[in-house]
């Protein structure tokens, strides 16, 4: 017998009581806690009637790399880190909103080189700026970038690679990423930052 079935036998008995209590009971206050009892009852039951939904912690996306077959497969998976275990839509938005704790991330790909990306998530400090918008007055965020391969966060170098390549996607430009660049499963290298100057041009938004 499941626990919910047990609580709703309690609660028939509970209304059973009650009435029993009005029935045969004629004190006033015999009466009052009968009336008592048999409202419990009735809420109880009510409560054990809404459907029971574990509250579990959101399912951590595992990187694959045998699923992975072309930088769109990257893309993908990068996609659904951005949203979980990345935790980037805590604070950036794709598409404008002034209540956005920092900057907005449409179009961010074709602004900025992959080289540039992956140092901006591995060396957050490196360069800040405080303003991403073209146009408007300039807005300073209140949130700061975390060290994204750092913990509490932790992504891996696969991970931040396909991050990078759903940002690009998401940007309408060539995903820069290739398969190739993706080590196997205990092979993987710690996710060193790499220097946006050696990497030649890089696109930078700047602050008004």
């Amino acid at each position: 017998m499941s626990e919910v079935v047990q609580l709703q036998l309690i609660g028939l008995s509970v209304i059973g009581i009650g009435i029993l209590i009005l029935l045969f009971i004629r004190a006033t206050f015999a009466r009052v806690i009968g009336f008592v009892w048999i409202v419990l009852g009735l809420f109880t039951l009510t409560a054990l009637s809404v459907p029971q939904m574990a509250s579990l912690p959101p399912v951590e996306e595992k990187f694959d790399i045998a699923t992975v077959k072309t930088p769109t497969d990257m893309a993908t998976i990068g996609q659904k880190i951005f949203f979980s275990k990345g935790q980037c839509a805590l604070c950036h938005t794709i598409g404008p909103s002034e209540s956005a704790r920092c900057p907005d991330l449409k179009g961010i790909g074709a602004k900025l080189s992959r080289e540039f990306l992956f140092e901006s998530l591995t060396q957050p400090q490196a360069y800040i700026y405080l303003d991403y918008r073209h146009e408007g007055i300039a807005k300073e965020y209140p949130a700061r970038m975390p060290y994204i391969n750092k913990n509490p966060i932790g992504l891996s170098r696969n991970e931040i690679l396909s991050v990078i390549a759903f940002l690009q996607q998401m940007s309408g430009e060539p995903i820069s990423v290739t398969v190739a660049e993706l080590a196997a499963p205990g092979q993987e290298a710690p996710a060193a930052p790499v220097k946006a100057s050696q990497s030649g041009p890089v696109a930078v938004a700047q602050a008004h």
